[in-house]
């Protein structure tokens, strides 16, 4: 067994991280999972790149860019997910660890903890509000609130350098992170909810604006973009407004236009 199997293992036996016991399960020792990230990150990453996963969690995609090869700078502020990451990644110095949130600019943030289901505590107030009462959110409570610090984007490429890949996963939060951002980078994803439509209108509004001029996305938890083709702003968010109530989630991945 290697040592972070290991210590996933040793997470997943110690009561202090219950909570974070359902994602260990779902995010580690899934083979053929593991095989499908990396098959898919592989046409954005290389060995000996840089990455940065904003919005670590449990770190499976971090695995996923150190199995490529690539050097990963990982954002999580959530004291619990971090001493998972600590865990996890603890002998391996090309990971590593922000204890911060991503936003707009720095400084320091409260943030909403979902501490029965940490994946989806966030920054976003308006994100807390949407998920009141709508289909699939029911059982959601955020029962906590902590104060932590918030780096951006651009504070990060200028103490660590320009990132050939860099993924956002913020929970509501993520036109606040690329507010953050003042260039072009060479490739990126952000999540988007069906409950928080116009957070990803303002965040392809925000990646046109940067230079950004090829879209295309994979649905829920799958790595297969859906179009097989990079689009525009417009068409993109004209796509996702058509999407289902119960798509719920997905991620978009974003070149720039010399990329297409």
């Amino acid at each position: 067994m290697s040592f972070q199997s290991a210590a996933v293992e040793a997470l997943k036996a110690d009561p202090a991280t219950a909570s974070l016991h359902r994602s260990l399960e779902v995010y580690y020792g899934d083979p053929e999972r593991d095989a499908a990230m990396d098959a898919f990150y592989a046409r954005f990453v290389r060995p000996g790149d840089l990455v940065f996963d904003i919005g670590s969690h449990v770190g499976d995609h971090i695995g996923s860019f150190r199995r490529l090869g690539a050097r990963v700078i990982a954002v999580e502020p959530q004291p619990m997910c971090l001493r998972a990451l600590r865990a996890i990644y603890a002998d391996d110095d090309q990971v590593t660890l922000v204890a911060a949130a991503c936003g707009a600019q720095p400084g320091r943030i409260g943030f909403l903890v979902n501490s029965a289901n940490p994946t989806v505590s966030t920054a976003s107030g308006d994100f807390v509000a949407a998920a009141a009462g709508a289909g699939g959110w029911e059982d959601q409570v955020w029962d906590g609130q902590i104060e932590v610090p918030v780096t951006t984007v651009d504070a990060l490429i200028a103490e660590h350098g320009t990132p050939a890949f860099t993924k956002i996963d913020v929970e509501g939060f993520e036109d606040a992170v690329l507010a953050g951002l003042s260039r072009p980078l060479p490739a990126l994803s952000f999540e988007f909810t069906t409950i928080g439509r116009q957070v990803a209108l303002r965040c392809l509004d925000r990646l046109a604006a940067l230079g950004f001029g090829g879209f295309d996305v994979a649905l829920g938890d799958t790595k297969a973009l859906t179009l097989g083709r990079w689009v525009d702003a417009t068409e993109m968010a004209t796509h996702l407004l058509a999407l289902p109530h119960e798509t719920n989630s997905g991620d978009v991945y974003c070149v720039p236009s010399t990329n297409r």
